[in-house]
Formats: structure tokens, C-alpha cells, sequence
């Protein structure tokens, strides 16, 4: 073939690779777009920052102020100015912000509360409180009389009271100064109270509802007693059956002269009786003096922290006992269906712990369990205090048994060869290895993960909470149950326990929860730094 007629040669396609996503996403967000973006972000910022300052600042938290203030002229500064020492802090300051929203301000404020008396009865401040006692304490004279209700203005505008004595069907308009008697006729009432009366407009609609405030504090004076409306349709007679003396800060009782002073624990007591309601306070170490030396506290206290221990310790070393011996079993060379067996194991796993634990909640069932009909049985999984905790540990270890099948595997794949061979040269049998090779190597790498899990279980509320909600109950405790654990407990504290809601006692115990745990950790942690030299 001549030159002329030869086929051309072609150069080889060269393919240029396509930028990846992440500097892609770079790129498209720099420039004028980014300018554009980091704008509107910080304005969103800043716009919530200012209604914050405005929130903290009427209710006079001044030390808020200033850090919050602080921290978004900080921010802006980051963000809008360039300098070289602000590129990591644009970073950093994102999960900073995070950090301390979601956990160092929960902590602090978990700190705080356990120094003081917040429960039902004393959440207001003590103003507050004086102000709701003054109405509390309001009752209906002997012979007290009841009226249908129109709220309604003057000719001068001012605001009034057009009233129907119920009884004597009598017509008034009231007044912070008094009570004064409308000719008959000039007053006219429906089902839903005074439709008219000659010479007042009526306030209706938008207007009505938006004087609540203002008619909860209107009273009309007779006698000794006050006329204050109820609703927006009817008002009764009421008069006081305390005085409060503000010079010497105490409450005075009308009927016999009985005075109830400040205890200094957030309410008014006359000896073993109490007003209500009280108001926060701090209370030192109260909380905590509780749980050492209040019997109704201490003693399901105790027995709660022994079951605790119980709990997670059983939990784990059951788990990772059964999960290590599957990770063993199908280690094996040669094992037909190996992986389906492993994601057999793991399936556990990978449903919702919640979905499992109802689920467990009905095949546990005493009455139409399918445990008890399939095994033909009649035991008391949930209702009996000791099967109650024996079905905890089961079940907690059937969703925990493939966390540690998962990293038993991992970790029996990390031993070199090499050692195991070295041992059966010398002699030594499947239970030699194991002692001796296989479990120190495998504890240097799994022992965090035990004191983790520990630690969790420790803490584990679903698990305790909706399989047997604590219970069955305990005889001699109105709180902590056969199978509560001390986070189920410090949330039935919090919720349901005494007068209702006792926050301070419950923070108190979950500072206590967090030293146990830190101390337990801290030991354990100290021991695998031994297991780590013995390696």
C-alpha cells in the first residue's frame, strides 16, 4: 500500500477528568454567590440575636446580654472581615456554637437547678408568687352574690362594668370606685350576658379578648369585699382571707390573726402549714442532703443504684459474651453460608431499638405472650420484680449481641496469624489459644468499647422505660419501681413524685449518675492502660 493510500493515524482519546463534588460545591459558592450567601446567613443571625438581646433585656439578664451581645459581634467580625488567624475559626466556630447550645448551656443549667428548690409549687419568682397568693386567697363572702357581666366605656371613654345581680336581677355599673344602681330597664342580657345598656358602648370582639389582663386585675369595691369578673360574662363578689403587710414582708390571715413569714426555702409558713404557691430559690446542698439522709429518698435511692450496676454490668458481659462466641464460630475457614449468618445476627441492629423493645413488650406478655404459649409456660415476664430485671438483661442483650458481634469480628481479624500458629507449635489447645492469646489482644482492642457500653447501659432509658416502665412496683416506694434504673428514676422524680414535678431533686441525682459514671470510667479506663503494657 502506497504512502498516499495508507490510513491516518488517529492520536488516543484523552479523557479529562471531571472535578469532584466537594470542590465543585467550593466553587460554586465563592464569589459573589458566597458574598451573597454568608450575607443573608449572618442578617438571619444577627436578626435572631437582636429579638434574643430584646427577650433577655426586659427580663433584666444582663450578664446574657453582654456574652450574647459579645459572641455576634464576634461572629461578624470572623465571617466579614479577612484576616489569616480568622480562616480556622470559620471552621471551628459553627460546631463551637453547637457545642455550647447542646451541651455546656444544658450542663451549667443542670448545675443550677440542683442547688435550688424548682418543683411544682415553686417555679415563679417570689413576686410573682405574692401576686398569685393575693388572688388564691380571695373567697366568697356568707351570702355572696353572683352577676351577669358586660365589659363596656363611658361617655368619657373609661372603662366599666354593666352588672345584673343574678338574684335580685338589679342592674349596676361598677367602677374602682364603687357600685352604683342603673334605672330599671336600661340594661337588657342574652345567653351570652349584657347585649345593651343606655348611655355605654359595649366592648365586644377583638377588643374584649385583648383586656384579659386588664379585667383579671379589675375589682370593684364593696365593703370589705370586691366584685372581679370571672369571665367575660360573669363576675362574683369575693373578699380577702389574707393581708399582706409589705413592711414586714409577711401575709397576716383576716380570721385570727395568724402570720405566715418567709421559711427562707421559697414559701410562706405558719408552723406546718404552707402558702401556695412558693417561688425557685437556691437551697445549697438540700438536694443532695436529701438523698443521703431522707429516708423516702435514700433508701429506693440505694436499691436503684445496686440494680444499675446490675443492669449494665449483666447487659455487657452477656452481649459481648455471645457476640464473641458467634464472632468465633463463624470465623471459621470453610463455613458454608458464612454471610448469611452474619446478617442474620446483625438484623437486630438495624431495627429502630424502640420498634423492638414494644415488640418484645407483647412476646413477653404473661396472659397472650407467644414465649410463654410457644415454650408452654406460665412465667411472669414482666410482672414479677426478679423475671422483670432477668427479661431487662435478655432483651437489652439481644439488641446488644450484634454491636459486639460487629467488632469481635473486626477485632479477631486484626490478631496476626503468626501468634495463634506460634501457640499450637507449643503445645496448646483451642482453650489455651483463647485464654492466653486470643482474649488479651482482643480485650486491648475491645475494652473501650466495654466501658462505653457500660456506661450506656448505665444511662439507658428506652431499654428500661418502654419494656416495663420500671415497674412492677415496689410496696414500700411510690417512685422507683422493681426494674427502674437511676435515669428512669431521676425522670419519675422530675415528673411524679411528692406534690408532682421536683426538678432540683432530679438534677441533683443526675450529677450524682454523672460522677458514678466518670469515676467507673475513669477506673476502667486506668485498666486497659494495664492490659495495654501487659501486651
Amino acid at each position: 500500500m502506497s504512502a498516499s493510500t495508507a490510513l491516518p493515524r488517529t492520536s488516543p482519546t484523552v479523557k479529562i477528568p471531571r472535578p469532584a463534588l466537594l470542590p465543585r460545591l467550593i466553587s460554586l459558592f465563592s464569589g459573589t454567590t458566597g458574598l451573597v450567601v454568608k450575607i443573608v446567613l449572618l442578617a438571619v443571625l444577627n436578626a435572631f440575636a437582636a429579638w434574643a438581646l430584646y427577650v433577655l433585656i426586659s427580663r433584666g439578664h444582663w450578664v446574657a446580654v453582654v456574652v450574647l451581645a459579645a459572641a455576634t459581634a464576634g461572629i461578624d467580625f470572623v465571617y466579614l472581615v479577612p484576616r489569616r488567624w480568622t480562616l480556622p475559626l470559620k471552621f471551628l466556630v459553627p460546631g463551637s456554637i453547637f457545642l455550647v447550645a447542646f451541651v455546656v448551656i444544658p450542663i451549667i443549667y443542670t448545675i443550677e437547678v440542683a442547688f435550688t428548690n424548682y418543683s411544682t409549687g415553686h417555679i415563679l419568682t417570689k413576686s410573682d408568687a405574692i401576686s398569685q397568693i393575693k388572688v388564691t386567697s380571695l373567697q366568697p363572702p356568707a351570702n355572696g352574690r353572683s352577676y351577669t357581666m358586660g365589659v363596656a366605656r363611658d361617655s368619657a371613654g373609661k372603662l366599666v362594668l354593666i352588672l345584673r345581680d343574678d338574684v335580685s336581677k338589679k342592674d349596676y355599673v361598677g367602677t374602682k370606685a364603687g357600685l352604683t344602681p342603673l334605672p330599671p330597664g336600661s340594661v337588657t342580657t342574652g345567653p351570652l350576658g349584657v347585649t345593651s345598656a343606655k348611655g355605654y358602648t359595649l366592648v365586644k370582639g377583638n377588643e374584649l379578648f385583648a383586656l384579659d389582663k386588664t379585667l383579671q386585675n379589675y375589682i370593684v369595691p364593696v365593703g370589705k369585699a370586691g366584685i372581679r369578673p370571672q369571665s367575660i360574662s360573669t363576675a362574683v363578689e369575693l373578699e380577702p382571707t389574707l393581708r399582706w403587710d409589705a413592711k414586714r414582708g409577711v401575709f397576716v390571715r383576716l380570721s385570727d390573726g395568724a402570720v405566715f413569714a418567709d421559711n427562707g426555702v421559697g414559701s410562706f409558713t405558719h408552723g406546718a402549714e404552707e402558702l401556695e404557691p412558693g417561688w425557685k430559690t437556691g437551697v445549697g446542698f438540700t438536694n443532695f442532703r436529701r438523698i443521703v439522709s431522707d429516708p423516702l429518698v435514700q433508701r429506693p435511692f440505694l436499691r436503684v443504684l445496686i440494680w444499675t450496676i446490675a443492669f449494665a454490668a449483666g447487659t455487657v458481659l452477656l452481649s459481648f459474651s455471645i457476640g464473641l462466641f458467634l464472632a468465633i464460630a463463624l470465623d471459621k475457614k470453610g463455613l458454608r453460608f458464612k454471610r448469611v449468618y452474619r446478617a442474620i445476627i446483625v438484623i437486630p441492629y438495624a431495627i429502630p431499638g424502640f420498634l423492638s423493645l414494644l415488640v418484645w413488650q407483647g412476646l413477653l406478655n404473661d396472659q397472650f405472650g407467644v414465649v410463654n404459649r410457644i415454650f408452654h409456660v406460665n412465667v411472669p415476664w414482666l410482672f414479677d420484680a426478679n423475671w422483670a430485671k432477668v427479661s431487662c438483661i435478655i432483651v437489652s442483650a439481644w439488641l446488644t449481641v450484634p454491636y459486639f458481634f460487629l467488632v469481635s469480628m473486626g477485632a479477631l481479624q486484626s490478631i496476626p496469624e503468626e501468634l495463634t500458629e506460634a501457640g499450637r507449635v507449643d503445645g496448646g489447645g483451642p482453650w489455651q489459644l483463647f485464654r492466653r492469646v486470643t482474649l488479651p489482644l482482643l480485650l486491648i482492642a475491645v475494652a473501650p468499647l466495654l466501658i462505653a457500653s457500660f456506661a450506656f447501659n448505665f444511662n439507658n432509658f428506652n431499654n428500661i422505660y418502654l419494656l416495663t416502665g420500671g415497674g412492677p412496683p415496689q410496696a414500700n416506694s411510690s417512685v422507683a419501681g422493681s426494674t427502674d434504673i437511676l435515669i428512669s428514676y431521676t425522670y419519675k422524680l422530675a415528673i411524679a413524685t411528692g406534690k408532682g414535678q421536683d426538678f432540683g431533686l432530679a438534677c441533683a441525682v443526675s450529677i450524682i449518675i454523672f460522677l458514678i459514671v466518670a469515676l467507673i470510667s475513669a477506673v476502667s479506663f486506668s485498666r486497659t492502660r494495664a492490659l495495654e503494657n501487659l501486651a
